[in-house]
């Protein structure tokens, strides 16, 4: 199979629709897009990233009035955050139809649903009639690609085409919300930070946002987002040293070669930083360093999410 980068949603469509797995643009990162009402089609997204089928998928649809159908119920906090984020970053795990194949769900009673803003998603939802399942377009507990290339690295020969829509707009996962009781729970951090849905509920969100065996959700399991090369913090009493790579957030300190180093924002603004983070890793483990070091953000805001990436990025070679 020889895998194409395209930007006709017609035959992206119909590539969706003859159960086929294609590599979909979202403003988040790409996605490994299948008809999630086919259980075959779904199955064969795990199959594609090497995913184990107890880390369940996101259904994308349009709208709330298309979930309609596969969901049991929407709490009236989550469709306060609906009405503020939606369409965008955030996803909503919520009690699920017998619409939804058990795939998508690994089993459990609650479906994660999104309604993504990428226009060019968007239009390719609207020429479906049956929602869309997609983790991210890569090999799972590597990194998640924000650009069509980086799909197409990564999966070559393995889905016949992958739309091409640009540059992530945020760069990092969704958020992913629930419910506990009548308060709204954090699954996943992600482009929503929790500053941003405790100023809309009035509180902050428990965040319950690891589980090793049976996740509710993507993006809960230790080892995640990985480099090849080994990733490590950045001290400061780290010294620069040959055939070493070094991320800093916006400045690079004297006594670092910059042709070992890259910068994640030309200001330090976070959401540069999100949106660079995945690209620049990608970018770095590609030029055979033995190590790579990276700056940790402040734990604030977006700070969190960066954190909570590379956490388990680097989980992985402690």
């Amino acid at each position: 199979m020889i895998t194409k980068i395209t930007t006709d949603i017609v035959q992206a469509a119909n590539a969706l629709k003859e159960n086929q797995v294609i590599g979909i643009p979202t403003e988040t990162v790409y996605g490994l897009a299948a008809n999630a009402l086919c259980p075959k089609a779904v199955s064969n997204i795990f199959s594609v990233k090497q995913r184990p089928t107890s880390n369940p998928l996101i259904l994308h649809v349009a709208n709330l009035q298309q979930a309609e159908s596969y969901i049991q119920e929407f709490h009236d906090e989550l469709k306060v955050l609906y009405m503020q984020f939606s369409p965008g970053p955030i996803t909503f795990l919520v009690p699920k139809t017998a619409l939804v194949p058990d795939e998508i769900t690994s089993g459990s009673s609650l479906v994660a649903v999104r309604f993504p803003s990428h226009p060019l998603f968007l239009a390719l939802l609207n020429q479906l009639d049956f929602p869309v399942a997609a983790p991210s377009a890569n090999k799972y507990g590597s990194v998640s690609p924000t650009r069509a290339e980086e799909v197409l690295a990564q999966l070559n020969g393995e889905i016949p085409l992958i739309l091409d829509g640009g540059s992530c707009q945020y760069g990092l996962e969704s958020t992913i919300v629930g419910m506990d009781g009548n308060r709204v729970i954090v699954y996943r951090l992600g482009s929503i930070d929790l500053d941003e849905l405790s100023a809309r509920l009035g509180y902050i969100p428990a965040i319950k946002n690891q589980a090793e065996h049976s996740p509710l959700a993507p993006g809960m399991v230790k080892y995640h987002y990985a480099t090849k090369t080994p990733l490590h913090y950045l001290t400061k009493e780290l010294k620069s040293e040959e055939n070493t790579g070094y991320i800093f957030i916006h400045t690079i300190p004297e006594g670092f070669p910059s042709e070992q180093c890259m910068t994640l924002s030309s200001t330090g603004d976070l959401r540069d930083v999100a949106r660079n983070l995945y690209h620049t890793l990608i970018t770095m483990d590609e030029c055979g360093f033995h190590d790579i070091y990276i700056e940790k953000p402040l734990a604030e805001g977006l700070g969190l999410t960066i954190l909570d990436r590379l956490q388990r990025a680097t989980a992985k070679f402690n």
